[in-house]
């Protein structure tokens, strides 16, 4: 039963508490309404314990085919529509913000939400750069906010029963791990060779969209889906799914308050236009003090996309397409009720917004995501500089070279700033 009291024990529950609390339903802001941002809006719709009342983006598109979907979804002409996030943030009927925004935004975006006192579904990584994550997290903490990663495998029972076998010990002492993420440049959004500078359209807020990026001229290429491509907004593939399977691959071993103490990586820049400058293909080697070394691949050809663990007695391989073993007969384990278990999620995004009612912690909380990209920052750096990066796992440094500590952050243009 979800009681005034409980919500009192947060620093915030303005919205709920304003509505009369118990209540049934989140209300829901989304921010940032294009490729993921629209799958958000249609995630949330279908959750009754949300009611999305509000869409944000600069873009006035897909601003507009947000609202649409979610007036379509309740019948009715009531979504509210915002150009900038702070009209949001500054709303106490709204429960807790979505933000589906390029990299580069993350880190001011979240931490205002926070001292706006919402709570945040973040996509992933969590942050363009490790200090913003670190600042991400602080910020959670400080206003005691519900947050969630959309590193949405862990509620997935695929992935937990494969992290289940591991831990449990069915491989043994596991001695190698290799992950597999894609690689090269996508073109999304068929533009790349549009890397003229040109007028943005009227419907692109451009300015804004830019943020606390440096200034820089328009070119389609530049912005929506192929953002990712360009080391002032994204981390290129390496980045974009650090989130998912290396988030598995530490998740089977413990690993969630822990990391490596050496990454090197190597990578490739192709010049597909004048603009892309993000490693296209790339090979990372995070050696950890345990033991083992985990081998983050971005040729698909070496290493199947997936988190693939190698121990004394066998191995296990999972993906979103399937589990697989050898000896297979690792699958058909029984873990006995002494057995390690993790946790049973409802659904990534229902048990977001299940821990917002109960005020309990979910599956991907900022510091989980942040330990979990670590290893992608670090590969970045280290392909960016050209040396190993020896890392102090337990007070997040770089060990003995400023020129890569420097890495771990960026200027912000100003007027923003992450706290």
């Amino acid at each position: 039963m979800l009681t005034r009291r409980r919500f009192a024990r947060s620093c915030f529950a303005p919205a709920l508490l304003l509505r009369g609390m118990p209540s049934a339903q989140v209300s829901i802001a989304c921010i940032g309404t294009g490729w993921q941002g629209m799958n958000n809006v249609r995630s949330f719709l279908a959750e009754p314990l949300a009611r999305v009342v509000a869409v944000c983006d600069i873009d006035s598109e897909h601003r507009g085919e947000a609202r649409a979907a979610v007036n379509e979804k309740y019948g009715n002409s009531d979504c509210l529509a915002f150009h900038e996030f702070d009209e949001v943030f500054a709303r106490r009927d709204i429960d807790a913000v979505v933000l589906s925004l390029p990299d580069h935004w993350h880190g001011a975006a979240s931490v205002r939400a926070a001292a706006a006192g919402k709570d945040v579904y973040g996509e992933k990584p969590i942050a363009h750069h490790f200090a913003d994550g670190q600042a991400i997290r602080e910020a959670v903490r400080r206003y005691r906010r519900v947050w969630q990663t959309g590193s949405w495998q862990r509620s997935l029972p695929l992935f937990r029963r494969a992290c289940e076998l591991v831990r449990n010990g069915c491989l043994g002492r596991v001695t190698r791990v290799e992950v597999g993420l894609p690689g090269g440049y996508n073109d999304f959004e068929g533009n790349a060779k549009l890397d003229t500078p040109c007028a943005p359209p009227p419907t692109l807020d451009y300015q804004r969209w830019l943020g606390p990026a440096p200034d820089a001229p328009y070119a389609p290429a530049r912005v929506h889906k192929n953002w990712r491509y360009l080391l002032d907004y994204g981390g290129g593939l390496l980045l974009d799914w650090i989130g998912h399977h290396m988030d598995i691959a530490h998740w089977g071993l413990g690993l969630d308050d822990s990391g490596p103490v050496e990454v090197s990586g190597r990578g490739t820049f192709p010049r597909v236009n004048r603009l892309w400058n993000a490693p296209a293909m790339y090979h990372v080697e995070a050696k950890y003090a345990q033991g083992f070394t985990i081998v983050i691949e971005g040729d698909e050809s070496i290493i199947p996309r997936g988190t693939k663990w190698i121990g004394e007695r066998g191995w296990l391989w999972v993906d979103r397409s399937g589990i697989d073993a050898r000896p297979r007969s690792i699958l058909d384990t029984r873990l006995g009720p002494s057995a390690e278990r993790l946790p049973v999620s409802s659904g990534h995004h229902r048990q977001f917004l299940e821990s917002v009612l109960s005020r309990g912690e979910t599956l991907t909380p900022p510091g989980v995501a942040l330990r979990s990209a670590a290893p992608g920052y670090l590969g970045l750096i280290s392909i960016l500089t050209g040396r190993a990066i020896r890392w102090d796992p337990a007070r997040e440094t770089i060990i003995g070279d400023g020129e890569a500590s420097r890495l771990l952050s960026r200027p912000l243009r100003a007027p923003w700033k992450l706290l």
